[in-house]
């Protein structure tokens, strides 16, 4: 008993220690950063370090919480509308780090932009005042890939509305520009179709160039990688 004792009284200053730890380690969580108070010049910039730090694992999360739902129930203020693809592995707001409320996302197979996502879009500009848009493309897209596999073998036989996308795909402009024997061209399709997107909103939607002139909209193109988690740009209007 005499041994047991000295053993656990000598272990008894780690105690203080083990706190200052605790606490120490309590304090260096890392606040979640406000959308709502960056510049809209910099938005775009803050939405890629929210991505590095969902590529590096190291994810806040930030406002997602039941009470910020019910404050959402007054109203949205999003700072950026995204058109994404419906993949399951492309969630616009995991991937840029990004709470409830901060993005108004439009998501469908392939990130076409039609005449549905062009008035989406509108809302977005006209009413939300969302001061960026980014049409995001990902790797290994399953629409772009049944795309190219159609390009390339037109006896492949698909339902009618999965062919509706591909023929939609195969219209247009950006995508016809490409020559078939490159090497890469199943990428280069993926870039052509995030290009076509970026175009047809600077195209569709009335007053959009006066407001890129005037440095209040900005349109991103950009391509996500589901093997490094991280989001490259390739178009900045």
């Amino acid at each position: 008993m005499i041994r047991y004792t000295k053993k656990y009284t000598q272990l008894i200053w780690l105690i203080p220690i083990g706190i200052i730890v605790l606490l120490f380690g309590y304090n260096s969580v890392p606040e979640a950063p406000n959308i709502k108070e960056v510049p809209k010049e910099q938005l775009m910039d803050f939405l890629l370090e929210g991505n590095e730090r969902f590529a590096e694992n190291h994810p806040v999360h930030p406002d997602q919480t039941l009470d910020r739902l019910r404050e959402l129930n007054k109203g949205q203020h999003p700072v950026a509308a995204v058109v994404s693809c419906s993949d399951s592995r492309v969630p616009p707001e995991l991937i840029f780090d990004q709470g409830l409320g901060d993005l108004f996302v439009i998501r469908n197979a392939g990130n076409i932009v039609g005449d549905y996502e062009i008035g989406s879009l509108e809302y977005a500009i006209e009413v939300l005042e969302v001061p960026l848009i980014i049409i995001l493309g990902h790797t290994n897209c399953g629409a772009i890939g049944a795309f190219v596999e159609h390009d390339h073998d037109h006896s492949q036989q698909y339902s009618e509305y999965i062919q509706k996308i591909i023929d939609f795909i195969d219209a247009e402009e950006e995508e016809k520009a490409l020559p078939r024997d490159i090497p890469n061209f199943f990428e280069k399709a993926v870039e052509a179709n995030v290009l076509h997107g970026v175009h047809a909103v600077k195209n569709s939607i009335p007053n959009v160039e006066i407001l890129i002139q005037e440095k209040k909209l900005r349109i991103v193109g950009a391509i996500y990688d589901l093997e490094t988690g991280r989001v490259k740009i390739i178009n900045d209007e």
